[in-house]
């Protein structure tokens, strides 16, 4: 039986690195360094599964995939996952939203409820 509360309140302390490193790809450094130390400090939100994935652009992930079956076996065998590390994407210039970390588990909680809500960290874009 799969529990329906499937998240812990916090994320892991590993998943500000993996979000750095990930950031740190797609902008220069000091801007993935501040995303990074702004997300650390956010609120928690709840966003739903379907609308974390097209706010962001990327395609959903078969439930075969192995980093998304392993996120389903942990909350069939009653594991919370982490919430997700998320950038504010801009529509009014056709930026989508960025899933710093956590798009595995995004995928995985689609599979399980789409319709759930997802405890995420979401953080806008530093001023120029």
């Amino acid at each position: 039986m799969i529990v329906t509360e499937h998240w812990k309140s916090e994320p892991d302390d590993h998943d500000y690195p993996a979000a750095h490193d990930y950031l740190s790809l797609v902008v220069p450094e000091p801007v993935a360094k501040h995303l990074v130390d702004t997300l650390k400090d956010a609120p928690l939100d709840h966003r739903k599964a379907k609308d974390l994935l097209r706010a962001s652009n990327l395609p959903l992930l078969a439930d075969t995939n192995p980093h998304v079956a392993k996120d389903i076996q942990k909350v069939k065998h009653g594991e919370r996952l982490s919430p997700v590390l998320l950038v504010r994407g801009d529509a009014s210039r056709g930026a989508p939203m960025v899933i710093a970390d956590g798009y595995h588990r995004v995928c995985a909680s689609y599979h399980l409820d789409e319709d759930a809500a997802i405890p995420c960290r979401l953080v806008g874009w530093p001023h120029a």
